[in-house]
């Protein structure tokens, strides 16, 4: 296979997805107009929800698409060897991209200020197919980062890219509640079920499931949690609007909040990569 038939493959699962998720964006809207229960708010979240693609895609095109350059010189410098573009490195560059995904996902949920991007992705109250395009202006800076070590590990930069979009094609269909649970699938792979208790706020929800395709890496980590009662959307703390700019933004005022407020520097360090919601004891031992 050459790099330009890959890249058409990789072109030909993406749209196959957004077929798909178009198909379940007609069935919710559908379902909202039949039901007409809080229709207006939820034409207003999924607005919001498609808003946030104004900055990601700027950063897209301004920064991204140099800075994944840096692939190509590692490749160059770097590589020992490099993977073929047979069938079993697309198969084995797609588990890897899915690996790197379930830890740069996780460390996401686990770091401050990674979180100041990702909790973007977390603040809608509802749930539907439109939060799967929700997401923070550099998310895609911190994925850049956390696949250089498969260019280190014989990935050309073609497997790479090819790895990620599959892996975020994959999840276009699971942010939807018109999907029930599905059986067996729901143990082995990342289904509208598991991802809904990945929105979940409540105690028992969070930080759980991170996989993209598959739950594997979640059953293997111990972060695996089946959906029991319909999980209550959104971020723990108060936070419900529908302010583009106060969505884009929502975590940064209270990071800056803390840091500017920090009695040390080792303070506001932890403040920046502790988990959200670190505090610091009263007499500033840790």
């Amino acid at each position: 296979m050459t790099p330009d038939m890959l890249e058409t493959l990789g072109r030909q699962i993406d749209d196959a997805f957004v077929l798909i998720g178009l198909a379940i964006l007609l069935i919710e809207l559908a379902e909202m107009l039949f039901k007409g229960s809080h229709r207006g708010r939820t034409i207003a979240e999924m607005l919001v929800s498609a808003s946030t693609q104004i900055p990601s895609i700027a950063v897209q095109i301004f920064v991204l698409t140099g800075a994944y350059v840096i692939y190509y010189i590692l490749a160059e410098l770097a590589q020992p060897w490099q993977i073929p573009l047979a069938w079993w490195g697309i198969v084995l560059a797609v588990i890897a991209a899915d690996f790197t995904y379930y830890w740069e996902h996780r460390i996401a949920h686990e770091v401050r200020l990674l979180w100041t991007q990702h909790a973007v992705h977390h603040s809608s109250r509802d749930y539907n197919i439109i939060t799967g395009i929700r997401f923070g202006p550099l998310e895609g800076v911190w994925s850049l980062i956390m696949h250089i070590p498969l260019v280190v590990l014989g990935f050309s930069p073609e497997l790479i890219f090819f790895g990620i979009i599959t892996v975020l094609a994959y999840q276009t269909w699971i942010h939807t509640e018109v999907i029930g649970k599905m059986g067996w699938f729901d143990a082995i792979m990342n289904s509208p079920a598991n991802h809904r208790v990945h929105h979940g706020c409540d105690d028992k929800y969070v930080d759980k499931n991170y996989g993209g395709i598959t739950v594997i890496w979640d059953q293997l980590f111990g972060t695996y949690q089946a959906e029991e009662e319909t999980p209550r959307y959104g971020l723990k703390r108060d936070f419900d609007s529908r302010n583009p700019i106060r969505v884009w933004f929502s975590e940064l005022p209270g990071l800056w909040r803390d840091v500017v407020n920090a009695r040390t520097w080792k303070e506001a360090w932890h403040f920046m990569m502790r988990p959200p919601g670190w505090r610091p004891s009263a007499d500033g031992r840790e």
